[in-house]
C-alpha cells in the first residue's frame, strides 16, 4: 500500500467520529431521541472522543454529553460515574475557546440538577478553573463559566460560599461592567443566586461594589437584563435593614418605578418584589416609597396585570400598611383597596387571594376609619364567602380568616356588617355582634335603624351558648331596648318560623313590622 492509501484510512476513521460526534449532538438536541442513545450506551462512546487529538471533535463530543445531561438528572449522574468530570476539569485550562465553552456548559447541565451533582462539581476541582475562566479574553467563554458558577451557587448557601471562596464575585463584579449585554445578564444573575442565601453572602456581593454598577442598569433597554438586576438587588435587600438601606442610597428612587410600567412581564414582578423587600423592614423605608410615588405606581401595576405579576406588588400594599395607621391610609388615599378587592375576585390561584386577603387585614386593622374604608368597598362579604368556601386552600381559610378578624374588630360602620348576621359562622359571628355591641348603646339613630333593617331580629335567633362572649354581646343589645320589645320579638321569630310553611313571606314580613310599630314610634 502506498502512503497516500495507509493515510486515508486514518482520515475515514476521523471523518467517521467527526460524523459521530455530529450526529449524535444533532440528536441528543431532541428529547424524544434521549432514551435511545441512553439505551445505546452513547456515555461510554463519547468519553474517550474528549480526549480526541481533533479539537473539534474534542469539542461537539462536550457538545453532546451537555445537552444529554442537560436532559435529566440521571444522565447527569452517569457524567459523574463515568468519571468524565476531571477530564473536562482538566482540559478546561488548556484547550481552546471553543473547548472551554463546550466543557463550561457540561458543567452547568451536571450541576443544575441537584445539590448533590454540584457538590461533585465543586470536588473535582471546576470552580477554580471556572473562575480563571472569568479572565479569558472570550467573552463567551466568560458567559459559560459565569452560567456554570451561578447553576452552583443557587442550590444552597454552602455551595453559594464555596463558588465565593474560589474568588468569583469580584470577577462576576467585573463582567457586569462588560459591553456584552448576555455576559452582563448571566453576571447579574450568578449575582443574584449568591445573594440570595444568606445576610454574609448578600454583604459579600456589596463589598465587591456590586450595587452601585447594578443600579445604573435598572434604565438599560435590554428586558432579560433588567429582568437580572432587579432579582440581583431584590435578593441583597431582602435580608437585612443595612443592606435594604445600601440599595436605597444608590438612588434606585424614582427610576425603579418605570420599570412597573415596563411591557415585560417579568420586569414589572422584579421591580414590585425589590420595593416589596425594601418596604417590608421599616416604617421609615415605607415612607420613602410613599414620598417617591411608590405606592401608586405598585397599585397601577396591579391593576394593569393578572396572575403571580400582581403578588409582590400586592404584598408590597401589605407590608407598606402593616407599619403604621399613616402609611395604611397612604395605601387608602392612593385608591389600593379596589385593586385589592378585585384580586380577590379575578385570580384562581388561592395563593394571591391570600396574599390579597392579607393586605386587606393589614390596612384595615388599625382605626375604625380605616376599617370602614375597606368595609364600603364591600370586601368583608367577599372574605366571608372565601372564608366559608370549602374548596378554598387552607393557607387562603386562615389569611382570609384573619383579615375578617382584624377588620370587624376596629369597623364601627354598621350598614357593612349586618349583611353579615345572616351568613357568618359563630366563630366570625361573635365578631360582627360583638361590634354591634359597642355601637348601639351609644347611637340612638343606629339603634332604629338596627330594628327596621331586621338585624335586631336576627340577633334574637343566634344560638349562642350560655355565659360565652357572644352571649355576652346579645345581652348588651338587648339591653338597648325595652324588655317588652325583645319579648315581643323572640315570640314572634319563633312564631314566624313556625308560620313559614302556611304564609308567604310578605305576611311574615307585617306580622315582624306590627311588632316594632309602636317601638319605632317613641324612638
Amino acid at each position: 500500500m502506498s502512503q497516500r492509501q495507509v493515510l486515508q484510512v486514518f482520515e475515514q476513521y476521523q471523518r467517521a467520529r467527526t460524523q459521530f460526534v455530529q450526529a449524535v449532538a444533532e440528536l441528543a438536541s431532541r428529547s424524544q431521541n434521549i432514551e435511545t442513545l441512553q439505551n445505546a450506551g452513547v456515555m461510554a462512546l463519547l468519553r474517550p472522543l474528549l480526549l480526541d487529538v481533533v479539537p473539534t471533535i474534542q469539542q461537539t463530543a462536550a457538545l453532546a454529553l451537555g445537552r444529554l445531561a442537560n436532559y435529566n438528572d440521571d444522565l447527569a449522574e452517569a457524567v459523574v460515574k463515568g468519571d468524565i468530570l476531571p477530564q473536562l476539569v482538566c482540559s478546561l485550562s488548556e484547550q481552546n475557546r471553543f473547548y472551554k465553552k463546550a466543557a463550561a456548559f457540561v458543567l452547568r447541565a451536571v450541576g443544575k440538577h441537584s445539590p448533590q451533582l454540584a457538590q461533585a462539581i465543586v470536588q473535582c476541582g471546576a470552580l477554580e478553573t471556572l473562575v480563571i475562566c472569568l479572565e479569558d479574553f472570550d467573552p463567551g467563554v466568560k458567559e459559560a463559566a459565569a452560567w456554570a458558577l451561578g447553576y452552583i451557587a443557587r442550590h444552597n448557601s454552602e455551595l453559594s460560599q464555596a463558588v465565593v471562596d474560589a474568588g468569583a464575585v469580584p470577577l462576576l463584579v467585573l463582567c457586569i461592567q462588560e459591553p456584552e449585554i448576555a455576559l452582563k445578564r448571566i453576571a447579574a444573575s450568578t449575582l443574584s443566586d449568591i445573594s440570595k442565601h444568606s445576610p454574609e453572602l448578600a454583604q459579600t456581593v456589596v463589598d465587591a461594589g456590586a450595587i452601585a454598577h447594578l443600579a445604573q442598569m435598572i434604565l438599560n433597554p435590554d428586558a432579560k437584563l433588567k429582568r437580572q438586576v432587579l432579582s440581583a438587588l431584590s435578593q441583597i435587600a431582602k435580608h437585612s435593614v443595612d443592606l435594604a438601606e445600601l440599595v436605597v442610597e444608590a438612588e434606585i428612587f424614582p427610576v425603579v418605578l418605570t420599570c412597573l410600567k415596563d411591557s415585560d412581564e417579568y420586569v414589572k414582578k422584579n421591580g414590585a418584589t425589590l420595593i416589596r423587600e425594601i418596604a417590608k423592614h421599616t416604617p421609615e423605608l415605607s415612607q420613602l416609597i410613599v414620598n417617591a410615588g411608590g405606592v401608586a405606581a405598585v397599585i397601577d401595576c396591579i391593576g394593569s396585570c393578572r396572575g403571580t405579576v400582581r403578588l409582590p406588588g400586592i404584598m408590597m400594599l401589605g407590608y407598606v400598611a402593616a407599619h403604621s395607621e399613616n402609611l395604611s391610609m397612604a395605601v387608602i388615599i392612593s385608591k389600593g383597596i379596589p385593586p385589592l378587592c378585585t384580586c380577590l375576585i379575578e385570580e384562581n390561584e388561592d395563593h394571591i387571594k391570600a396574599a390579597a386577603a392579607w393586605a386587606l387585614g393589614q390596612v384595615g386593622r388599625h382605626t375604625p376609619e380605616h376599617a370602614r374604608a375597606v368595609a364600603v368597598a364591600n370586601v368583608l362579604p367577599i372574605l366571608l364567602s372565601l372564608y366559608m368556601e370549602t374548596h378554598s386552600s387552607e393557607d387562603l381559610q386562615v389569611k382570609t380568616k384573619k383579615a375578617l378578624k382584624n377588620i370587624l374588630q376596629k369597623c364601627t360602620y354598621l350598614p357593612a356588617l349586618e349583611p353579615l348576621l345572616h351568613d357568618a359562622p359563630p366563630n366570625i359571628l361573635k365578631h360582627i355582634v360583638g361590634q354591634f355591641s359597642k355601637v348601639l348603646p351609644h347611637d340612638s339613630k343606629a339603634r332604629r335603624l338596627f330594628v327596621t333593617t331586621g338585624g335586631l331580629k336576627k340577633v334574637q335567633e343566634i344560638k349562642a351558648e350560655p355565659g360565652s362572649l357572644l352571649q355576652e354581646y346579645i345581652n348588651t343589645i338587648n339591653n338597648c331596648y325595652p324588655e317588652e320589645i325583645v319579648r315581643n320579638l323572640m315570640l314572634c321569630s319563633c312564631w314566624c318560623s313556625c308560620a313559614l310553611g302556611m304564609f308567604n313571606k310578605f305576611a311574615v314580613s307585617f306580622i315582624t313590622e306590627d311588632c316594632f310599630s309602636s317601638y319605632l314610634i317613641t324612638v
